[in-house]
């Protein structure tokens, strides 16, 4: 049976927070509201959400205070987070990437394309009834046996994708949605390089639009994640990136 969507919506402007509840009630998702940031962590605890749009200009607790709080805590350590938000500057995108939100979109903006990019890192979480993206060949992205939920490990480096897990030597790794999709697509070819455009379509599907900028900081951030096995992930100079395998 298809997981319900509970989306909690940290808005502190009443007339956006209700159209984007309506928007999301024509989806079938329900939605919880904050007006506050510390209204937004009760309700990480008691109503259990399953994912986030979150505004940064917030009464009393910031939106960046919100998200680093969301990635400390065992409910909101891997739910997906879309930064919705004002404060378009690149430092601000790229600050927000950085603490562990999964997108970044910049106000005004359409609730469709809102919707649009929900849907995409549903998918790659199974919560959307669709299909996970395939990857950037054009083919399921479950290798040459063809199963997209079989646990990969390559070089200390393990990932699961039906618990949704990572490790490194042991050591347990907390991603965000997006950072775990990019991390899979590079591991299922080790030695492959994928383009910067490449990535993108493979982890979050086709006409997705990040920019290389956005997707070298989550690229940054795996790294330091990964410790001593973030050098792994290399970069071509002019190309993109892959995984090394050791030998």
């Amino acid at each position: 049976m298809e997981e319900a969507v509970k989306i909690l919506i940290v808005e502190d402007d009443p007339d956006i927070a209700e159209l984007l509840a309506v928007s999301f009630k024509r989806e079938g998702w329900e939605s919880l509201v904050a007006g506050e940031g510390e209204e937004a962590l009760r309700l990480l605890e008691s109503a259990a959400p399953s994912f986030c749009v979150l505004d940064l200009l917030l009464p009393g607790m910031g939106g960046l205070a919100v998200l680093r709080a969301l990635r400390k805590s065992p409910q909101g350590r891997s739910m997906p987070v879309i930064i919705a938000s004002a404060l378009g500057e690149d430092e601000d995108v790229v600050k927000g990437l950085e603490l562990g939100a999964d997108d970044y979109l910049a106000k005004p903006f359409s609730p469709q394309v809102l919707i649009a990019r929900i849907r995409a890192l549903l998918r790659r979480l199974g919560r959307a009834g669709g299909e996970i993206a395939a990857d950037a060949s054009g083919g399921a992205p479950g290798g040459a046996d063809g199963r997209a939920d079989a646990a990969l490990e390559v070089s200390g480096v393990r990932l699961d994708p039906r618990r949704h897990e990572v490790s490194e030597r042991g050591r347990p790794v907390e991603l965000s949605a997006t950072e775990f999709a990019v991390l899979e697509l590079l591991m299922r070819e080790p030695g492959r390089v994928f383009t910067r455009s490449q990535a993108i379509a493979g982890a979050r599907g086709e006409d997705y639009p990040v920019t290389d900028r956005v997707l070298d900081v989550h690229i940054l951030s795996l790294r330091r994640k990964l410790g001593d096995s973030g050098n792994l992930i290399e970069t071509v100079r002019g190309v993109g990136y892959r995984f090394r395998e050791e030998r």
